[in-house]
C-alpha cells in the first residue's frame, strides 16, 4: 500500500494567525438574522397566525385560560372531628398504588419509594419518599404526583412531602409482588 502523504501535507497543518490579519472582521453576526426589526406592537401573536391544514387556512384555537386558584396547592377542608388514622392511611396507600414510575411497570408503593407516612388526627400528613436514584428523570414530576395522590384522599387536610436520598433506595426495598412483576424472583 502506498502512502500518499495526505495526513502530513502542508495544507492540513493549521498555521498560527498572523499579527496583522484579523479573522472574521468583515463577517456578519449570523444571530442577527433571528432578531426582529418590528416593535412589540407590530409583532403578531401566535394565536393570530392562521394554521394551514392542507386544504384550508384555519384560525388557531385560543387555549382556555386556566383558573390560577386551582393551580395552588392549598390544603383541603380541615376535618371538624378527629379522623380514623388507620383508614386514612389505607386510603393513602391505595392512592399511592395508582402512581407509577414511568420507566418501571410497578407502582411507587410496591417499588419501595415511600419510606414513611405519618398522619395526625387533624388531617395533617407527612410523607417521606425517595427516588430510585438522585438523577432520576422523573424527579421533577413524581413528588408532585405523590403529593396530589395523598391530597385526593378524604380526611387529609394538608400534605408535607419530604424527598430524601438517605438511606438510598435499593432493590431490597421492593415488595415480593414488585420483584415478581420485574422477574427478580
Amino acid at each position: 500500500m502506498r502512502d500518499l502523504g495526505l495526513a502530513c501535507s502542508p495544507c492540513s497543518i493549521t498555521q498560527p494567525p498572523r499579527p496583522d490579519h484579523h479573522r472574521g472582521r468583515n463577517l456578519v453576526n449570523p444571530l442577527n438574522f433571528f432578531k426582529s426589526k418590528k416593535s412589540k406592537e407590530e409583532q403578531t401573536s401566535a394565536q393570530e397566525i392562521p394554521l394551514i391544514d392542507g386544504k384550508h387556512n384555519v384560525q388557531a384555537p385560543v387555549p382556555p385560560k386556566e383558573d390560577e386558584s386551582k393551580k395552588t396547592t392549598v390544603p383541603n377542608e380541615k376535618p371538624t372531628e378527629p379522623i380514623d388514622i388507620d383508614a386514612v392511611e389505607k386510603e393513602i396507600i391505595k392512592s399511592f398504588k395508582t402512581v407509577y414510575d414511568p420507566e418501571i411497570p410497578v407502582d411507587i408503593y410496591e417499588l419501595g419509594l415511600i419510606y414513611e407516612i405519618k398522619i395526625e388526627s387533624d388531617g395533617n400528613t407527612y410523607v417521606k419518599m425517595t427516588l430510585t436514584s438522585p438523577n432520576c428523570p422523573v424527579a421533577g414530576i413524581l413528588p408532585g404526583q405523590v403529593e396530589s395522590a395523598a391530597r385526593g384522599v378524604e380526611g387529609v387536610y394538608d400534605v408535607k412531602l419530604d424527598l430524601v436520598f438517605d438511606p438510598p433506595w435499593g432493590p431490597d426495598r421492593m415488595s415480593e409482588a414488585a420483584k415478581l412483576e420485574l422477574g427478580m424472583l
